[in-house]
């Protein structure tokens, strides 16, 4: 056994217990598990990093774990919310359409959706919404092309069908491309 893993060895056994119950004690035993894996297993990249005593920066990195799975959990509820007020709130002749959009929106991946989110929702242009998700503005181009394929697609596989003329929602993403 290396020094390395020696060392985080001997960290994991004395802290494991600690990390996990300050876990507890702030979030519950349902998430617990998975944040003091997260935790340890950023405590084995940054090795280096974590000084001695281990146990209070293994307590801040659990907590900075538990705040991002909480800002993560929030984002997720609040698209949740927009996409049911989309579902709920309009009146008679665009709620059939809304809800034909709505339903293949939620058929595509994750990914593409985010994307289409981005640019139709945000109104973010390829060159911003490539800074978002971390890649070039012509790979962002080809992910929007390919996502709203997808979702030309879902519209055709649901109710939604075929249009001549595009939803609110879809036109400012083929506009993206004239």
């Amino acid at each position: 056994m290396s020094d390395d893993e020696h060392r985080f060895t001997g960290m994991y056994d004395e802290c494991r217990q600690r990390v996990w119950a300050y876990v507890v004690s702030r979030a519950g035993r349902q998430v617990a598990d998975e944040v003091v894996s997260e935790t340890f297993a950023i405590a084995w990249r940054r090795l280096e990093d974590v000084p001695e005593p281990a146990l209070p920066w293994l307590l801040g990195v659990a907590r900075n774990v538990l705040r991002d799975n909480v800002r993560a959990e929030v984002r997720r509820e609040a698209v949740a919310a927009e996409l049911r007020a989309w579902a709920e709130g309009d009146v008679a002749d665009h709620v059939t359409e809304r809800m034909g959009v709505l339903r293949a929106l939620a058929a595509v991946p994750e990914d593409d959706r985010e994307i289409l989110v981005l640019v139709a929702w945000h109104g973010l242009s390829p060159k911003e919404g490539a800074r978002v998700v971390g890649c070039s503005s012509a790979a962002f181009r080809v992910r929007l092309h390919r996502a709203r394929k997808r979702l030309e697609q879902a519209m055709e596989a649901t109710d939604a069908g075929p249009r001549r003329e595009p939803l609110p929602h879809v036109r400012s993403l083929n506009e993206e491309w004239s």
